[in-house]
């Protein structure tokens, strides 16, 4: 049974007089008093400047170039969102007060249907029934052309991430471990007629319905893009049935995606209107941190997304610019390390121990942070119910985690790491995204405080992205903990064959208590067995614990209908779609001089 909760209201259209609040100068006129149409956004009980259309909403992308448009080869939902569908949403519309879209994965209860339009599930929980959405078109765009979207389009894109089918020589998607939807015990993917599909699992899953309408990989892609030209790697062969049409993209400097004028969806907050609100999306790839805030300060950017480890940069501008809104979202720690386990030094568990207890993060979160930082140690997981909280923790753990220096040089003399002539116990390197050094330098101070000398190696993300994927690192790499990504897909990152393993830990028990969560049959035990699993990863200190600042999201006056939400659903570089649902309040942003 498909449960969806919906917010359904009436838009209270008033006319208020809004005065201009910003002034060009100190010594300039006041601006004149226009009349503005509001109305009452249902989902905060906020009144806001009524929808408009038009207008170019530019925004901050991370500062790399994806390896492929095709969601297939890589998570490439940051430049194909909003353009390429699937089959799930989130409730746009829905309480914040219920669903706030920036307190971990959205849950089932608020998925609603996107291409596809409903679905019922067998009382076995076995077999899946999917009915497509009629009146969807393919952008009018060689080689679609505009047609209409089909089941069988459904069947194709699921046979050739799983190795379905035609696609069953190639084998299922190559990225593996870093996408749950491959998890599923799947029997047979099928689409029964033009607008239906029936899939079938081997026996019940617990999360497979949320995983077929959001999971991270699994965007409709075009099936004649991919026949003709093998694959969707190149943007300039990317159509889609959503919103927006990627019309530009420059690597590592911009994308510009154009609105869809046929597009079939409208606003869930507003039925009568629809998306896209804006005409143009602008996303601008800037490396330098003063760089990008010297955009938001003078109006060139209307939006940034996750500003991680910079809020000396993000309290700079909340002091010059205090109109711009500064949204604070604890979603992971990405000031955390993963040593490689099965390599010396590492591999000895007493030095990983030692790592952690030479961390002081108290003196950090007060200085570096500002207070901003949530100390407590964490595991991988930080969604509730999913983890064992820090005071639950044994004690023998827990010391381990306590800031202690004079025992970390303890244990690495028993462990025969003893200081050398110059001090130092012994050398290696951490590798991290450009952008995150000063945290990693202050940590790496640290660290030489008990003797271990630790180069920093500061790479692009895109080539700090490849590392982790292909395993090509040595010592310590940057890595997240307390996340608030889905559970289920995090617990498969413990899994040996995992492109998310970061450690690169090999362990059979491991790999089997994997096994057990993914094929729990009740949440409540899923819950017990991913914490449980979490829990020994803690215990095995495969990774670092760093602190966990919050990540912030930063928006303009004039962008309006945004409320500091991370995404539409599951996917948190699903961010277009979002944009699809935001306006630009162009006479405020006349008004302020831009």
């Amino acid at each position: 049974m498909n449960i969806v909760i919906k917010t359904f209201a009436v838009a209270l259209v008033l006319t208020l007089t809004a005065t201009g609040l910003w002034a060009a100068g100190a010594e300039e006129e006041p601006a004149a008093a226009v009349e503005k149409e509001m109305v009452l956004d249902p989902t905060t009980g906020k009144m806001v400047v009524a929808p408009q259309y038009g207008g170019t909403l530019t925004l901050h992308l991370h500062p790399y170039s994806p390896q492929a448009a095709d969601p297939y080869y890589h998570y490439s939902g940051g430049i194909i969102s909003g353009v390429v569908e699937k089959l799930g949403i989130g409730n746009w519309g829905i309480d914040r007060d219920v669903w706030d879209f920036k307190s971990g994965p959205t849950p089932e209860s608020v998925m609603i249907e996107q291409l596809a339009e409903s679905w019922d599930i067998s009382p076995d929980g076995r077999t899946y029934t999917f009915h497509i959405r009629q009146g969807v078109h393919w952008h009018n765009k060689a080689p679609m052309n505009g047609r209409e979207l089909t089941a069988d389009d459904v069947e194709y894109n699921f046979h050739r991430l799983l190795g379905m089918g035609k696609f069953a020589d190639a084998g299922p998607s190559p990225v593996g471990g870093a996408a749950p939807f491959v998890s599923i015990p799947w029997e047979s993917v099928t689409a029964t007629d033009k607008h239906t599909m029936v899939v079938k699992l081997t026996k019940p899953y617990l999360p497979a319905l949320r995983l077929m309408l959001v999971d991270y990989f699994i965007y409709i892609s075009p099936p004649e893009v991919i026949e003709q030209y093998g694959d969707m790697k190149d943007w300039r062969n990317v159509v889609g049935t959503g919103p927006f049409e990627l019309t530009d993209y420059v690597a590592d400097s911009s994308a510009t995606w154009t609105k869809n004028p046929d597009y079939w969806g409208y606003d869930e907050k507003y039925p009568q209107n629809r998306l896209p609100y804006v005409d143009k999306l602008r996303g601008l790839m800037i490396p330098e941190e003063a760089t990008i805030m010297s955009a938001m300060r003078t109006g060139k950017i209307d939006y940034r997304r996750w500003v991680e480890n910079q809020l000396a940069s993000v309290l700079s501008l909340q002091r010059t610019n205090p109109e711009i809104a500064a949204w604070p979202v604890w979603f992971r720690s990405g000031s955390s390390f993963a040593p490689t386990v099965g390599v010396p030094p590492f591999d000895d568990i007493n030095v990983r121990r030692a790592m952690q207890m030479a961390l002081d993060l108290e003196p950090i979160k007060a200085t570096y942070w500002r207070g901003y930082a949530d100390t407590t140690p964490h595991g991988l997981i930080g969604v509730k119910g999913y983890y064992i909280p820090f005071d639950e923790w044994p004690d023998e753990v827990k010391q381990y985690y306590t800031y202690d220096p004079e025992a970390a040089e303890k244990i690495l003399d028993e462990a025969g790491y003893p200081r050398g002539a110059d001090g130092t116990r012994f050398k290696t390197s951490v590798n991290v995204s450009v952008g995150n050094t000063d945290i990693t330098e202050i940590i790496v101070s640290q660290w030489a405080e008990i003797g271990v000398d630790v180069e920093i190696d500061a790479v692009p993300y895109d080539v700090h992205n490849e590392r982790v994927f292909s395993r090509t690192w040595e010592g310590l790499h940057q890595t997240n903990m307390g996340n608030l990504y889905d559970p289920v897909m995090m617990v498969g990152w413990f899994h040996s064959d995992a492109v998310w393993n970061r450690p690169g830990s090999r362990w059979p028990e491991v790999d089997a208590m994997v096994d057990a969560a993914l094929n729990a049959t009740t949440i409540e035990e899923q819950q017990r067995l991913i914490a449980e699993a979490d829990m020994y990863m803690i215990e095995k200190h495969w990774q670092i614990w760093g602190g966990k600042p919050a990540v912030y999201y930063l928006a303009q006056p004039w962008l309006i209908g945004y409320n500091g939400e991370m995404d539409t659903g599951l996917d948190p570089l699903g961010f277009n779609l979002l944009f699809a649902r935001l306006w630009i309040d162009s006479e405020l942003k006349k008004e302020m001089g831009y």
